[in-house]
């Protein structure tokens, strides 16, 4: 099927090291790889393979369910995925889609993928990314000096309510939970000045 279009040239093999050995020997621009192959199975082939080239594209080409394997081929860095059942034009436009870049995976294993949400750790984060006010940084910086939310309230001239909505707006913008934790992370960003902190 695949040799019917004039530019492709194929190599065939039946074992998992015939398949190491041709690879060794010669270079191929793509590898279709059956998950059912004697000795070492195709997962552990696509696996070695890509390890030894992590630019290399490698094909499974397989007529059993693949969902359970679909995670570990995901990561071991697949191009794609191909059924036995596909028609000639399907096999060619994967194989041509594999070589510009671009996956081939049906429809039903598609769907099994979720978007993770990013999540920036609190030691990922940089004082451009956290919006602090001025004001907000004054009400840091009596919290840094251990002045209670009263104290705030009287040197800030505003009242102690408002102290703490700022603070609770505050810990939401730097992630964290506790005074002690605010001014840590106020002193790591340079929100708060160093020398009169207070730990």
């Amino acid at each position: 099927m695949i040799e019917q279009d004039p530019e492709m040239k194929v190599t065939v093999v039946l074992s998992a090291m015939e398949a190491l050995d041709a690879i060794s020997n010669e270079g191929f621009d793509i590898i279709l790889c059956d998950l059912n192959m004697p000795g070492i199975s195709g997962l552990e082939l696509a696996k070695r393979l890509i390890q030894q080239d992590p630019d290399r594209k490698v094909l499974i080409y397989t007529g059993y369910e693949i969902s359970t394997h679909y995670n570990l081929l995901i990561e071991c860095g697949v191009s794609g995925f191909i059924s036995k059942t596909v028609s000639r034009e399907q096999l060619h436009n994967a194989i041509r889609c594999a070589m510009r870049g671009e996956a081939v995976i049906p429809i039903s294993l598609l769907k099994q993928l979720r978007r993770n949400e990013v999540k920036i750790t609190r030691a990922e984060k940089v004082i451009e990314e956290v919006s602090i006010k001025e004001r907000d940084q004054d009400i840091l910086q009596q919290v840094a000096y251990g002045n209670s939310n009263k104290d705030i309230a009287i040197k800030l001239h505003m009242s102690q309510r408002t102290v703490e909505y700022h603070l609770t707006r505050i810990f939401e913008k730097l992630n964290v939970r506790s005074r002690s934790e605010a001014i840590a992370e106020a002193k790591r960003l340079g929100i708060i000045r160093l020398e009169q902190f207070v730990p």
